[in-house]
C-alpha cells in the first residue's frame, strides 16, 4: 500500500484530497496545525485504519517515521483575510515549511506536489494566464506575504530537483470551490453565499468588473490527481477557464439562492486583480484534463453545504483569534 503525506489535510483542498486518496487505496497521512483548518472536515476518516493524523506546524522539524512514497504539500492560509491577519505565519509555511517538506521527500526519495497558485501572476499583464508568464507581483503590498511565498515555494522546489535531483510537481491553483469552505474566509463564494443566506446585501468591491474562474473542488482534485501521478516537473495551472465578472456572479448568487437583497459596492482592496482567468492549454495536453462540473451545478452543491451549517456557523463572522501568532 502507497503512503502518502497530505499537509493542511484539515482545510478545504487538503480535506477533499485526504478523501480522494483514500479512495485510491493510500494510506493517508494528514498534518495540520489547525490555524486555518478545522477537525470537523476529517473527522469521518478517523475510524479507518488507513488514515492517521498529526497536529503539527510543518514550519518546524517535520518527522514522518518509516517509507513515505508521496507528498501533498497543501498547508498555508489560504484566503485573504487570513493571511493579512497572519503575514508572518503565511510567509512561514510558504518557505520555511515547503523547506522542510522537501527535506523529507529528499530522505525518504518520496514525490512531492507543491501547491502553488494563480497569485504568483499578481494582477497579471496577461491575459488568460499561461505558466510561461513571470508575474506582476509587488512584493512589499499586503497581498505580498501569500504571493511571494508561494514564488520562493516554486524556486525552492525547482531548486532541489534540480540540484538534489528530488521528484517534484508544482500546480498553480486558480479560484475553487466547493462544500468545506469556511463562510467567513473572504473569498468570494462563501461571502455572497453568507451574505445572502443572513439576508444582507451583497457586497462587490470595485464597479464589479474584475474577473475570477471559478473550478469546482471535484474537477481540482482530480487535476492535481493526475499531475501527482504524471511525469511534469513544471508548473501546472489547474483551473476553471470559464471567466466571469464578480458584478455578473453575484446577480447569479442572487438568482441561485432566491434572496433579493441589493448589490452594494466598496472600493477595491490594494493589488486586488482586476482579471484572473488560467489557460489550461497544458493541463488538456499533458494530463487530459479539463473541468466538467459547469457552475451552476457546483453552486447547487456548495448552496445546499451551506444551508446545512448550523445559526451559529452562519452568523460567525470571526475565525479564530490570531493574537500571539508569530
Amino acid at each position: 500500500m502507497k503512503k502518502i503525506l497530505i499537509t493542511g489535510a484539515a482545510g478545504f483542498l487538503g480535506s477533499h484530497l485526504c478523501d480522494r486518496f483514500i479512495k485510491e487505496g493510500f494510506h493517508v497521512i494528514g498534518m495540520d496545525n489547525l490555524i486555518t483548518g478545522d477537525l470537523k472536515n476529517i473527522e469521518h476518516l478517523f475510524p479507518l485504519e488507513h488514515f492517521e493524523f498529526y497536529h503539527h506546524d510543518v514550519s518546524k522539524f517535520v518527522n514522518v517515521p518509516g517509507e513515505l512514497d508521496y507528498i501533498l504539500h497543501f498547508a498555508s492560509p489560504a484566503s485573504p483575510i487570513d493571511y493579512l491577519k497572519i503575514p508572518i505565519e503565511t510567509l512561514k509555511v510558504g518557505s520555511l515549511g515547503t523547506l522542510n517538506l522537501l527535506g523529507v521527500a529528499k530522505e525518504k526519495k518520496a514525490r512531492i506536489l507543491v501547491a502553488s497558485t494563480s497569485e504568483v501572476y499578481g494582477d497579471p499583464l496577461v491575459h488568460p494566464q499561461n505558466e510561461e508568464y513571470y508575474g506582476n507581483v509587488s512584493p512589499i503590498g499586503p497581498r505580498g506575504v501569500y504571493d511571494e511565498a508561494k514564488r520562493f515555494m516554486e524556486s525552492i522546489t525547482m531548486a532541489y530537483h534540480r540540484y538534489h535531483e528530488v521528484d517534484t510537481r508544482i500546480v498553480r491553483i486558480f479560484n475553487t470551490y466547493g462544500p468545506r469552505m469556511r463562510l467567513n474566509d473572504g473569498r468570494v463564494v462563501p461571502a455572497f453565499m453568507g451574505q445572502a443566506l443572513r439576508g444582507e446585501d451583497l457586497t462587490v468591491f470595485g464597479d464589479g468588473s474584475q474577473t475570477r474562474s471559478f473550478c469546482y473542488i471535484d474537477d481540482q482534485v482530480e487535476g492535481i490527481y493526475r499531475l501527482l501521478m504524471s511525469d511534469f516537473t513544471n508548473p501546472i495551472n489547474i483551473g476553471n477557464p470559464h471567466e466571469t465578472t464578480i458584478l455578473e456572479f453575484a446577480q447569479e448568487i442572487i438568482q441561485l439562492t432566491g434572496t433579493h437583497q441589493k448589490i452594494v459596492f466598496k472600493p477595491l482592496p490594494k493589488d486586488d486583480p482586476l482579471q484572473r482567468q488560467p489557460d489550461i492549454t497544458k493541463a488538456k495536453e499533458i494530463l487530459g484534463w479539463e473541468p466538467k462540473v459547469e457552475r451552476a451545478e457546483g453552486l447547487k452543491k456548495v448552496f445546499e453545504y451551506f444551508k446545512s451549517l448550523t445559526p451559529e456557523e452562519l452568523h460567525d463572522k470571526e475565525h479564530r483569534d490570531f493574537s500571539g501568532i508569530v
